[in-house]
């Protein structure tokens, strides 16, 4: 799976990494004129919630900078006509103030986008999960070298891996979702609820796809081996771990976990043709179902499956990015950028080099001087970034019409795209890297 640019993406399966190139598109986008932009400067705390007014379309008077956040709602709607966007949710702060908070397009027909929507933030609990293991690596409870044999004996390949390889994506351990009969099993009843129990039972029987520490793949296998460390070592369910130790302190209010497929409301609906080819429709016929509710327990560790709003979507990455709750020490770890020029392409694996473009650190991708998680799975997109040196924060989400998708149901990360697009007009000397 290249990182090096924007591709297709496999039936259903979360991205994690982080997609590079630009995409464009020639067909018209039938998103509606719908517009709402905040009123206000934003939360007093990253975990606030404001109500925002409709709106024409111009920025507010109140925004830190009107005539940026004019040019970033031009680019969202760009976006939305060169990429088939159903609907965008966007929010941008520099040092905390608010530059723009926006909702363009429908969640529904008729029932438009507003900026107090929630959605899943799928890839953003893993940068969470991190954070978790890293504290207890501050208390000495855990250290990233201990075996996960010591934990969990009966995890396979227990006694060849450690704890630190599984946060750094180095394990060599195979990722659950691409195996067959999983993917069959996922696509014929995406309803279905998921265990790690089950998840892991995918790749019991499977070899590791190379010596621990001496590659690099993406792999969800590895946080949810990590979640399962967290409730062994602590004797807490990760979800109470999580609010308890991180969206507490942190004032993200408006994440949490969903033990089902719930979403709360109001609810950003999304929808996708990721099915078609199951259901063998031709690429000359429409295939467009509700996505929304399909249950996302398979996307990581039980207790870390979480939904948010754009407030949070913004603030997670810039959280993570000013390292608040983790030690000097285990914070540059987390946004290291130490791998890049580590790994390579190997055959029956995911595997790539870590490059400027995409290098992980713990639990976080680094994309030039960016910290960044850009989850993609369901008929959603989504994008939480920050640039450390100017303090910008980025969030976006974003859904899809059913001309965004190809004729096998394949799609890319639009939200990471836009994302791109916003930190290049935001920090011109410092843009998050993107194919030529």
């Amino acid at each position: 799976m290249s990182a090096t640019r924007a591709r297709v993406i496999p039936l259903l399966i979360i991205t994690c990494l982080a997609l590079i190139g630009a995409c464009s598109g020639t067909a018209s986008s039938t998103s509606t004129s719908t517009q709402q932009v905040s009123s206000s400067a934003g939360p007093a705390s990253a975990g606030s919630e404001v109500a925002p007014t409709a709106n024409a379309g111009s920025a507010e008077s109140t925004s830190a900078d009107p005539a940026q956040a004019a040019a970033i709602l031009d680019l969202v709607e760009q976006e939305m006509q060169t990429g088939h966007l159903r609907s965008v949710l966007v929010r941008v702060t520099k040092d905390g103030q608010e530059i723009v908070t926006a909702a363009r397009g429908e969640s529904m027909t008729g029932v438009p986008a507003t900026t107090d929507m929630h959605f899943r933030n799928g890839a953003v609990s893993i940068s969470f999960v991190a954070t978790l293991l890293l504290q207890l690596v501050d208390s000495g409870t855990v250290s990233l070298d201990d075996k996960v044999s010591e934990y969990l004996p009966d995890v396979p390949h227990a006694d060849e891996v450690t704890l630190g390889q599984l946060a750094q994506m180095t394990s060599g351990i195979p990722d659950y979702v691409p195996q067959p009969q999983f993917m069959t099993e996922l696509v014929s009843d995406p309803f279905a609820a998921w265990t790690p129990e089950q998840l892991l039972a995918e790749i019991a029987d499977l070899p590791l796809h190379y010596p621990p520490g001496t590659n690099w793949n993406y792999s969800h296998s590895n946080y949810l081996i990590l979640g399962l460390v967290l409730e062994k070592v602590t004797g807490k369910p990760v979800d109470e771990l999580m609010t308890e130790k991180v969206l507490g302190p942190l004032g993200l209010d408006n994440t949490v976990n969903n033990a089902t497929a719930a979403i709360p409301e109001p609810a950003l609906h999304s929808f996708s043709s990721e099915r078609r080819e199951l259901f063998g429709v031709p690429a000359d016929q429409p295939f467009y179902e509700e996505s929304t509710f399909w249950n996302p327990s398979w996307t990581i560790t039980r207790g870390a499956v979480q939904t948010t709003n754009i407030y949070d979507m913004a603030a997670s990455m810039a959280a993570i990015g000013e390292g608040t709750l983790l030690s000097p020490a285990s914070h540059a770890a987390q946004v290291s950028t130490g791998l890049r020029g580590f790994g390579t392409a190997q055959e029956g694996c995911s595997c790539f080099p870590q490059q400027e473009g995409y290098a992980y650190g713990i639990g976080v991708v680094t994309t030039g001087n960016w910290l960044l998680q850009n989850p993609l799975f369901s008929g959603e997109a989504g994008a939480s970034a920050y640039l450390a040196s100017q303090k910008i924060a980025i969030g976006v989400a974003v859904t899809y019409q059913p001309e965004a998708f190809d004729a096998q149901g394949n799609y890319v990360n639009q939200a990471d795209i836009l994302f791109r697009k916003i930190g290049a007009l935001v920090a011109p000397d410092d843009a998050p890297p993107v194919k030529k």
